[in-house]
């Protein structure tokens, strides 16, 4: 009602035209600013920010998002060295392999050599003629040199005490090879005795009680290839037996040949 009869009385401005439109006029304006004023308070009231709340608030989430990083960077770390770890030992299980490959390589190596000079030792060769023979010992040279191409080396890790302790022992070996050839039977039986002394197992023969203190010293490898090398020199001189008691066998054949037959008693 007060708004149209301010529109109706346009000539109405605060006391022309009429004292009591006017009057209704201003307070509505006076009441429409307050209601303004509130309502802007209100939502000053509103948006008006809290510092102190606001400043808490940060600082828990810093801590909370600091706590979760931690949380989360720990766990990464120990997946990552778990999977570091895993890879290692996966390696290190072909590292040995690797080693184990090698050292049959190198044994497989050993044994041609001496299955190609055991033919060329052999009772066979000496019965068979002198071209075939010639033939024949080419035909295994050239073996040989193609064996000795082939290089393949496992070195083992030792210590200042276990080098010493392998070179006492190959030394005691040595000096048994050396007196081979003089005495063929004493000999062996002294290479059985070392043997005998590598070996775990409980054997028929004497032992050698100094070179089994010594053996001890060594190395696990080191040990296995004294073992290995002890046996192809015991195997070596049965052959060697075997081929002397051959040629002892046929020079006694053909010298009871040559004898002139006996004479027959009237």
């Amino acid at each position: 009602a007060v708004m149209l009869r301010c529109q109706v009385n346009q000539s109405c401005r605060f006391g022309a035209g009429g004292g009591s439109c006017c009057h209704v006029w201003q307070c509505w304006c006076r009441l429409r600013e307050e209601e303004a004023v509130w309502e802007g308070g209100r939502a000053g009231d509103r948006a008006k920010p809290n510092p102190p709340a606001m400043a808490q608030a940060k600082i828990n989430q810093l801590k909370s998002g600091e706590a979760d990083s931690k949380f989360l960077r720990s766990m990464s770390m120990a997946d990552r060295s778990g999977r570091l770890l895993e890879t290692l030992d996966e390696l290190e299980q072909r590292v040995e392999a690797l080693r184990e490959a090698a050292a049959s390589m190198e044994q497989e190596k050993e044994t041609l050599l001496e299955l190609i000079q055991s033919v060329q030792n052999s009772q066979d060769m000496r019965n068979i003629s002198d071209g075939e023979r010639e033939e024949l010992s080419l035909t295994a040279n050239r073996l040989i040199g193609r064996t000795l191409t082939v290089a393949v080396s496992v070195q083992t890790i030792r210590s200042a005490q276990q080098e010493e302790f392998l070179s006492r022992a190959t030394a005691l070996i040595d000096e048994v090879v050396d007196k081979l050839l003089q005495d063929v039977a004493s000999a062996k039986s002294r290479l059985v005795a070392l043997y005998n002394a590598c070996s775990s197992e409980a054997l028929q023969g004497p032992v050698n009680q100094k070179f089994q203190s010594i053996i001890v010293g060594c190395s696990l490898e080191d040990q296995k290839k004294i073992k290995t090398r002890l046996q192809k020199l015991i195997r070596n001189v049965c052959s060697a037996d075997r081929s002397i008691a051959l040629l002892d066998q046929k020079a006694a054949i053909t010298d009871w040949q040559l004898q002139p037959p006996p004479t027959k008693c009237m």
